[in-house]
């Protein structure tokens, strides 16, 4: 699983507990964009790639799978 990297430390750790990937930039292998208040054209591009766009409540629901 790869996500768009999250704003803050312990979203990063969970992330990577679970053994999912974070990177910097979205691109096609981009599997979610975490979006905060002010996503950007990040979430644009997620949008015309059509990478999901999740929010922290959604990013939790996953980690707990």
């Amino acid at each position: 699983m790869r996500i768009l990297r999250p704003s803050g430390e312990q979203a990063t750790e969970r992330i990577l507990a679970a053994g999912g990937r974070v990177t910097g930039t979205v691109s096609k292998k981009t599997d979610y964009l975490l979006a905060g208040e002010s996503p950007g054209s990040k979430l644009e591009k997620a949008q015309r790639l059509g990478v999901a766009v999740i929010d922290e409540a959604q990013l939790l629901a996953l980690l707990s799978d």
